[in-house]
């Protein structure tokens, strides 16, 4: 990864090209497990900018990942409640990857929630996808849930990390020594 790389706000006037990015991003996991408009519309592959500007209005902060001034890469933070939060639309393009930028968004999302008083980082993901699975474990996440939706094709993974020890989390660290203090 090169030094000219730096992490910014998406203003809602950029939500077209950074739709574009993520639908680019997300079109390799949608070919590798099937997923089309018509079995899984809401998958992030067939986002489109109007749909975008929704989320935004409702509460998603978009961040880009910048090198040389090109978008390569996109997260997403959602506030579930005043620790709780949700990371989304994590996406590098395809050209990108395996340079570090999917990790150094992620961390740098994590250090703002942390920041903004979050405790807790929730996620979900294609369980079937093993690749993304072992990456996001080696971020520190962990299972919490597997559930299958009749109008998804696939299972849903969901994950957490801990990021803020509570009375609560001590117990869970406690019964899992990878999670690091």
């Amino acid at each position: 990864m090169g030094n000219n790389v730096e992490i910014r706000q998406i203003d809602i006037e950029h939500a077209a090209c950074t739709a574009e990015v993520i639908c680019l991003s997300f079109r390799t996991v949608a070919n590798e497990f099937g997923l089309t408009p018509e079995n899984c519309p809401t998958h992030p592959a067939f986002l489109t900018a109007a749909r975008l500007r929704v989320q935004m209005a409702d509460g998603l902060q978009l961040f880009g990942c910048y090198t040389s001034d090109a978008l390569v890469g996109v997260i997403g933070i959602k506030k579930r409640t005043c620790c709780e939060f949700e990371i989304e639309r994590l996406a590098v393009l395809p050209k990108y990857r395996h340079k570090h930028y999917g990790t150094r968004l992620m961390m740098f999302a994590c250090e703002l929630i942390l920041r903004d008083g979050g405790e807790t980082v929730h996620l979900s993901i294609i369980d079937e996808n093993a690749v993304l699975k072992k990456w996001y474990q080696q971020q520190g996440f962990l299972v919490i849930e597997m559930k299958q939706f009749p109008q998804l094709p696939f299972t849903v993974c969901f994950m957490q990390k801990v990021l803020k020890h509570t009375t609560n989390s001590r117990a869970y660290q406690k019964d899992n020594p990878t999670e690091k203090e």
